[in-house]
């Protein structure tokens, strides 16, 4: 036989609502809620504005909040962009879109270390930068020592054989290296008996050595006309002819 003492079921969300209405009234929550969402508009927008049009400049980070799995030296950034064949520049020359989870990232930080951050790096291709006439960004805040904080990484990841196919435009030497190499297969795909009923060693060399030169010429010609340069000369530069 069960017992019924009368007692009513808890109903959540009437809970719900008693819980809020004790703290502030239904005609007041509207009003409250659009504050802070103009609140959080106005702080998205004066970042974009930091990231978009500001200066340089150095946070002075609390070091006890930071992650320190995200600081990087200067030397650490150097490698990859050369490497990678990036650039390091400036925010403001960035003109790819921001997403808005770096935003989300930018106010956490912010608010956990109780300031405006500025002074925003970026590292991604020269394609993503509004250069100056002479698919994977990373964004830094500068922390002061050439020490850089890492904030946020979006896009897509590069291509796996980005590093492979950049590595002749890291140097100079590698550059010659590579054009040694293409010259010396042509000069093998060249027939025999193309000058000469027998071609001898040192006959093949001469064809090696115009061909390096035909090579070599069409490379500067080519270098000059875009205002291309090495890897290690790029890195930081605003210039897309640099």
């Amino acid at each position: 036989m069960k017992l019924s003492l009368g007692l009513r079921r808890t109903n959540l969300e009437e809970r719900l609502y008693e819980s809020r209405n004790k703290r502030i009234s239904s005609t007041n929550i509207l009003a409250q809620v659009q504050e802070i969402f103009e609140q959080e508009t106005r702080r998205e927008e004066a970042i974009l504005e930091e990231i978009h049009d500001g200066n340089d400049g150095i946070n002075k980070f609390n070091l006890e909040l930071l992650e320190s799995h995200r600081i990087f030296h200067l030397s650490d950034i150097e490698k990859l962009c050369i490497e990678y064949r990036l650039r390091f520049l400036d925010s403001k020359f960035f003109k790819g879109e921001i997403p808005y989870e770096t935003l989300v990232r930018i106010k956490a930080l912010e608010s956990a270390q109780q300031m405006t951050l500025k002074g925003f790096k970026i590292v991604a291709p020269s394609k993503l930068f509004k250069l100056e006439n002479a698919d994977d960004p990373l964004m830094f805040a500068p922390m002061g020592n050439d020490y850089f904080y890492l904030i946020h990484k979006w896009g897509n990841d590069l291509h796996p054989l980005r590093k492979l196919l950049m590595w002749p435009f890291k140097h100079l030497e590698n550059f010659i290296g590579v054009l040694l190499a293409i010259s010396f297969l042509i000069a093998l795909l060249i027939p025999d008996g193309l000058f000469s009923p027998k071609q001898t060693t040192t006959q093949f060399f001469m064809i090696f050595f115009f061909v390096f030169k035909w090579m070599a010429g069409l490379s500067i010609f080519y270098g000059f006309k875009k205002g291309k340069n090495f890897s290690t000369a790029i890195w930081r530069s605003k210039y897309y002819n640099a």
